[in-house]
């Protein structure tokens, strides 16, 4: 193996200094788990997944029958996930006591010469995926764990450079947190400039400036024509008293009496992956989503009979899922890029507002009012499915006020939105540089550049030597004894 390491440092593997095994199976039937006993750690509690370094609780612990095959593994001891599902892994985490482990979990029991941290941290910038064999249940055989190169600096060296990596981390963990909390914060704020837009407060200034010049919310929906209104009633009193108030010449009226018509596609069978740029696709429910439609979030369809160019999704379209998740039913989204032939489906509708500006439409149906309206309107036996049906839609409450105040509305809410937009992507550039300065803390970590070394240390050579002087003294003791 190539040493480009400092002087009193080598480059071993990974089971020259640590034991490296496998968990246990887990024992089948409740009769083996219990309120209190002993930690049985399986993946869902490793680290990445839950954002802890020591395993100091789990969900399951084993009770007093369990049987006595099973391996308990010792505090300090390193864990990695060796099989599994591939985004589970590069899982690692430390016990916190001593513990037993599920048989996809490998552990790596360190020696004297190396600290349980040490060895922790540097396996985090191991792939382990590149280990595995298997497409749909990939796992890593533990002599390839067992051959992974592993750099040993002195102990004491070891436990600056522990020191140092958590202090350097405690710090960068605290930015990572601000940036976090701003970042939810600013999710808020845009709840917020909604809520003041369609309770009349973002225009409240500019409204009184202009009050000369804009008609009625009653006189707009006087001129509606008598086909929108077909089916539909007007808001009651009863229907507005738990909704808020609205200024003076706004009203409260239905979705349906905006609505031009409403277009659905149709459910075939298609072939599933994105359509190439020749051919027609169908829309995914995943192709409306609260940001942009996605015109990649499609299926094929392989039957040219299926096909109808009156449901291709053209840009400007206002896309609407009818029937999703719990947390997507409703959402809505103003086509914008659109380069392939991608139809309808029967879970998404196109709704044609006539010569009235969609962004309002919009804007209000993401609101925390216009998601109120669509849940209570949605049916559904499952809460993870729901559906909502189009005379549902049609009857959806929404504050009304004059043409020109809703343009200014849609106007302050694109600009305040662009500021949030702008702060996002600030975080997200300062998160991106945080994860790596995380990742060169840990290269300068391993490669002996975090902190100076000390002569006076005893090098790692002399450590290893006497690990595997104790090992085979072990191993002529078992000979003996087996004699």
């Amino acid at each position: 193996m190539k040493n480009e390491l400092p002087q009193n440092w080598i480059k071993c593997f990974l089971g020259d200094v640590a034991l490296v095994e496998a968990g246990n199976p887990a024992p089948q039937g409740n009769d083996y788990f219990s309120i209190q006993g002993p930690l049985f750690v399986r993946v869902h509690d490793m680290g990445k997944l839950n954002g802890q370094k020591y395993i100091r609780h789990t969900k399951d612990v084993l009770s007093d029958k369990a049987p006595a095959s099973l391996k308990k593994f010792t505090k300090g001891t390193v864990l990695f996930t060796k099989s599994g599902a591939s985004t589970l892994l590069n899982q690692r985490a430390i016990l916190a006591q001593d513990s037993y482990v599920v048989s996809h979990i490998g552990t790596a029991t360190p020696s004297d010469a190396v600290l349980s941290e040490w060895l922790y941290y540097y396996l985090t910038t191991v792939d382990f995926a590149e280990y595995a064999h298997g497409a749909n249940m990939p796992s890593m055989p533990l002599s390839k764990a067992k051959e992974i190169e592993t750099p040993i600096p002195p102990l004491n060296e070891q436990k600056r450079i522990v020191a140092k990596i958590e202090e350097l981390f405690s710090e960068l963990d605290k930015g990572i947190e601000s940036l976090k909390t701003a970042r939810e914060q600013l999710k808020v704020y845009r709840q917020a400039v909604l809520k003041h837009a369609f309770e009349g407060k973002l225009t409240a200034d500019w409204r009184e400036k202009n009050k000369d010049k804009l008609e009625t919310a009653k006189q707009l929906l006087a001129g509606i024509p008598t086909h929108r209104r077909k089916n539909l009633d007007d808001v009651t009193e009863e229907e507005s008293a738990n909704i808020p108030e609205l200024p003076m010449g706004w009203q409260y009226s239905r979705l349906g009496f905006f609505i031009d018509g409403i277009c659905a596609g149709k459910s075939f069978k298609c072939d599933e992956r994105e359509p190439f740029q020749d051919e027609i696709g169908v829309a995914k429910v995943s192709a409306v989503t609260w940001g942009e439609y996605n015109e990649h979030e499609s299926k094929t369809c392989l039957d040219s009979d299926k096909v109808h160019p009156e449901y291709f999704i053209k840009s400007g379209d206002f896309l609407f899922s009818r029937a999703n998740t719990i947390e997507l039913v409703g959402a809505c989204v103003i086509a914008k890029t659109v380069t392939k032939s991608i139809m309808l489906s029967d879970k998404t509708l196109r709704i044609n507002f006539g010569d009235l500006n969609p962004y309002y439409f919009l804007y209000y149906l993401r609101s925390q009012m216009g998601r109120n309206e669509i849940m209570e309107r949605s049916t559904g036996n499952q809460e993870s499915m729901r559906n909502i049906g189009q005379d549902r839609i049609r009857n959806i409450i929404l504050p009304v006020c004059s043409p020109l105040e809703s343009t200014k509305i849609v106007q302050e809410i694109q600009e305040k939105f662009s500021i949030i937009e702008n702060m996002e992507a600030m975080i997200d550039v300062e998160l991106q540089k945080s994860e790596a300065l995380r990742q060169s803390i840990l290269k300068k970590s391993f490669s002996g550049e975090l902190v100076a070394q000390d002569p006076n240390d005893e090098p790692a050579n002399v450590l290893l030597a006497r690990i595997r002087a104790e090992k085979n003294n072990q191993m002529n003791v078992k000979k003996r004894v087996r004699k």
